[in-house]
């Protein structure tokens, strides 16, 4: 009841299906209840914020328009889309979002029938829409539309241009909705961006042509054919004007705008519209990253995902323990090295602020360097820097670096080029879920000759890797490190080399050796003690290093144990317990060995100690294992 009063509209719409029995003059009214509820339930229950609230009318616009879920919607980036949710019928379980066993961080097929494709990594949007116009248009439903909604800076991804090249070749009904709102998650960068600003500032002449086109469309003279030939004369027209070429018309891509985003009844005519006309086109709209929450509006990075708030004061609920955040401490390295050292750079594909990079964007910011999202071109322009004497860190989230892999190895590894690979965000990431959880760089990563592959277990230990990293002649070298906050309120230590290929004992015993790769080992270093009091002597040994391995450690535990452990935060295919079991195989040890790590299946969301203790990764899931080698007997 207390819904119906504060949301008339919204409490009523469980499907599109009631969305498009109002009438349109009531659609502002709908968006209004939609950004407060989204505003409401993301200052208790922390997601994806500025972003959505920028795609309110769009949102509501295409599911007025659209005859959802025959006609398909691809989101690019899923951050767009919790209107979209709370509008295909699942408001009432909104509040579970990101939860453990709750709503989906972002859209799948395997929650709605509405979410046509996942889209957690951007600019897959145009490809995989494609894919489903054209699938529809071989089954005999060429009626069916599809729309790729591509947003917050995904259109700097290659993948997006290839899809586009591909699309205007391609027998297909696309729809492309371009939402401009000159964010990714940072500020958008690149000569997109800058072609994007030019397009609003010949906003004149883009209007005139899209009310031609319309109107034209609507009396029946123009038709596909006649498109064609008129955007040539377009693209004519336009190069004299502005001395500029639209690269959507000139891939043949009939382009419209760009117009008001938070028009919605703008946005419905329109799209009623084009949405009849045949073959690719794009709508191109702007939009403003946390439309309707001031302060989102004038500081959309800081907003982009803020976690708990006060609605009115704005104020971020943060709860703080003075112990800094992994990647702070890697920021605030990163410039210690740099003024040390006049060769190293930054290189971050769109992430300056979520990796911390921003602080040497701040300090020395001729030497930082922002791609925007493309992934494999940060990897590779690093290899270049790389390869002219420079030192690149090059920071990439563990799951987005699936993206460089081939760079990694043809232009990296394969030429010895000396640079720094830092992967944040590696392992169980918590409730971004699937999508973003660094599952896969230690089994990816392994099998690449000439690289070195490190994971400190604690603050320290990032420092002194990243020191060792830059020395001369230290070849491609891979730093993984999680998200979130580490262990230790003093972590300033002093700067100096490990050795490569060296772990440690951190502590001895007799009975079963616990080797531990990264910041996972500190999580579970209490279990030696446990298990001590069980009459268990455990050793613990920090690995530091997946390639090379520390044989000589892997020689002394061979030597000393019947029972090994390993874990790790990553897969158990392919990565340290992997490598350890090998090793045994090759010179004929035959220890037990346990493998932990993240099971072979695709882990779903929640908090990091919910799905640690799913996938028997924590403290209690060691101390199993140790008892039951206790009870089958040293």
């Amino acid at each position: 009841m207390a819904e119906e009063k504060k949301f008339p509209l919204l409490s009523n719409i469980n499907s599109p299906a009631d969305l498009r029995k109002l009438p349109e003059s009531m659609l502002p009214q709908v968006c209004d209840e939609l950004r407060a509820f989204i505003i409401e339930s993301l200052a208790n229950n922390p997601g994806h914020f500025a972003s959505s609230l920028g795609a309110v009318e769009l949102t509501v616009a295409l599911h007025y328009t659209m005859s959802t879920p025959d006609d398909k919607i691809v989101w690019d980036v899923g951050h767009q889309a919790y209107g979209h949710k709370i509008l295909t019928g699942r408001r009432d379980r909104f509040d579970t979002n990101r939860k453990f066993k709750g709503l989906k961080p972002f859209p799948s097929p395997e929650e709605s029938e509405y979410d046509a494709f996942i889209a957690g990594h951007a600019s897959n949007s145009i490809s995989a829409a494609l894919g489903l116009s054209v699938s529809a248009g071989i089954k005999g439903k060429s009626g069916e539309r599809t729309v790729a909604v591509i947003g917050d800076g995904a259109m700097s991804g290659g993948l997006a241009y290839e899809g586009l090249n591909n699309a205007s070749v391609s027998n297909n009904n696309l729809l492309i909705i371009l939402n401009d709102n000159n964010m990714s998650i940072d500020k958008s960068v690149g000569g997109m961006s800058q072609l994007l600003i030019s397009m609003h500032s010949s906003r004149l002449y883009n209007k005139i042509r899209h009310k031609a086109a319309i109107f034209l469309t609507k009396i029946g003279l123009l038709n596909k054919k006649r498109a064609a030939s008129l955007t040539r004369f377009n693209n004519g027209l336009k190069a004299m004007l502005y001395q500029q070429q639209n690269i959507f018309e000139g891939m043949s891509v009939r382009y419209f705008g760009p117009i008001d985003g938070h028009d919605v009844i703008e946005l419905v005519r329109t799209l009623n519209i084009i949405k009849e006309m045949t073959g690719p086109k794009l709508l191109h709209i702007h939009t403003v990253k946390g439309k309707g929450y001031k302060p989102a509006e004038q500081s959309p990075t800081s907003w982009h995902q803020p976690g708990i708030f006060d609605i009115e004061t704005g104020e971020r609920i943060v709860s703080e323990n003075g112990v800094p955040r992994f990647q702070d401490v890697f920021g605030e390295t990163l410039v210690e090295l740099a003024k040390a050292n006049p060769a190293i750079v930054g290189v971050t594909p769109a992430m300056p602020t979520g990796c911390s990079m921003n602080l040497l964007m701040k300090e020395i910011p001729e030497r930082f360097f922002d791609v925007g999202i493309a992934e494999g071109h940060a990897v590779t322009f690093s290899a270049g820097l790389g390869q002219g004497g420079a030192m690149p860190f090059c920071n990439i989230y563990s799951s987005f670096m699936q993206r460089g892999y081939d760079n990694l190895i043809h232009d990296a590894a394969l030429q010895r080029v000396n640079m720094v690979l830092c992967l944040d965000r590696a392992g169980i990431v918590g409730e971004d879920g699937p999508t973003h959880h660094g599952a896969f760089d230690l089994a990816y990563l392994r099998p690449v000759p000439n690289i070195t592959i490190a994971s400190p277990y604690d603050e320290c230990e990032l420092r002194r890797m990243m020191y060792t990293a830059q020395l001369p002649n230290m070849g491609t070298f891979v730093i993984r490190y999680p998200r979130g906050r580490g262990s230790l309120t003093e972590w300033r230590c002093k700067l100096e080399s490990i050795p490569v290929g060296k772990g440690r004992l951190l502590r001895e015993g007799t009975d079963v050796a616990l080797l531990t790769l990264g910041p996972i080992g500190k999580s579970v270093a209490a279990v030696c003690d446990d298990a001590a009091k069980e009459g268990i002597s455990v050793a613990h040994y920090d690995m530091r290093y997946l390639k090379p391995l520390d044989e000589e450690i892997l020689h002394e535990v061979a030597g000393k144990f019947k029972h090994i452990i390993t874990l790790e935060d990553g897969t158990v295919k392919g990565g340290l317990g992997s490598a350890v079991a090998e090793f045994m195989a090759q010179h004929g040890y035959t220890p037990q060995i346990h493998i932990m790590g993240i099971p072979d299946e695709f882990v779903e969301h929640g908090t990091t100690s919910e799905l640690y203790s799913l996938c028997k990764m924590d403290k209690a899931a060691v101390m199993e294992v140790i008892q039951n080698i206790k009870n089958k007997g040293l």
